[in-house]
């Protein structure tokens, strides 16, 4: 029998096209992966409310890696494992103090599904209220009273690299940070040494799959570590450069089934 192999899914910019679905040809080709006998699994930056819904459209019975590392459970199996890495209230409290100087235009942190803002708007509401979270609105160095799983800042291009800035300087032992792709500018915080990689290798371990057979794909740079991670990291097209210095391979983009072709032609489905 061929080798199994552990497929690992960035979602936005990767599995997910620009409109946020999955192509049948894609849907098509990750079922034939499966039936082959080869693991899927989603590590993804969102919150497992709001990814949810494609792991059940793929029809997925594996563990998956949310908030970039931060959460990694087995949706379908509770004795899998609770793996919940959070950041001290104290520390996400002192980075609210900074943001404010910085006139950001909002502060957002996350325990599982509860959101908290640090202000009101109906944009970010909107886009945060999908899987129906607990949302609480107000100054966070009030309402906050336990460690969170991560914590996202929406300010100008300018300020988003003074508060980088500040971060490396202050508090680059507690904390990670990424930044996300235009057009939002907004840092995202959560612990330090957290990743994807971090979760997949959990995963990796419980099917005991060895490095070499692990295929991961992904866009950004909280995707980099996930890409080196894996025995074979695989760039999107549409993806940033860094990533695409350091992967082992580069595939079409997400508007083009690149995951899908690639997997294709490598595991001849």
């Amino acid at each position: 029998m061929a080798k199994k192999h552990l497929i690992a899914l960035d979602l936005d910019g990767t599995l997910l096209k620009d409109d946020k679905t999955i192509s049948p040809f894609t849907k098509n080709v990750l079922q034939k992966a499966q039936e082959e006998g080869h693991i899927i699994c989603i590590s993804t930056g969102r919150p497992f409310r709001s990814s949810k819904m494609y792991y059940e459209e793929l029809n997925l019975k594996t563990p998956i890696v949310n908030f970039n590392g931060a959460f990694v459970h087995h949706p379908l199996d509770e004795s899998w494992g609770f793996h919940h890495t959070t950041l001290d209230v104290s520390v996400v409290k002192e980075i609210v103090e900074i943001a404010e100087q910085h006139q950001v235009h909002n502060i957002l942190a996350e325990v599982l599904d509860h959101v908290y803002f640090h202000y009101h708007n109906e944009q970010w509401l909107d886009i945060f209220s999908i899987g129906n979270p607990k949302i609480e609105i107000g100054n966070l160095k009030a309402v906050l009273n336990r460690d969170v799983t991560s914590m996202l800042i929406h300010s100008d291009e300018e300020n988003v690299k003074r508060i980088r800035h500040y971060l490396n300087e202050v508090h680059a032992e507690v904390v990670d940070h990424r930044s996300w792709a235009h057009p939002w500018h907004v840092i995202e915080i959560i612990r330090a040494g957290i990743n994807k990689a971090v979760g997949l290798q959990k995963i990796a371990e419980f099917y005991n799959i060895p490095r070499e057979q692990i295929i991961a794909f992904g866009d950004e740079d909280n995707d980099l570590e996930m890409i080196e991670y894996a025995g074979l990291g695989v760039a999107m097209g549409n993806g940033i450069e860094p990533l695409k210095e350091i992967a082992d391979e580069i595939t079409l983009t997400n508007e083009e089934d690149g995951v899908a072709k690639f997997l294709k032609e490598l595991l001849s489905l």
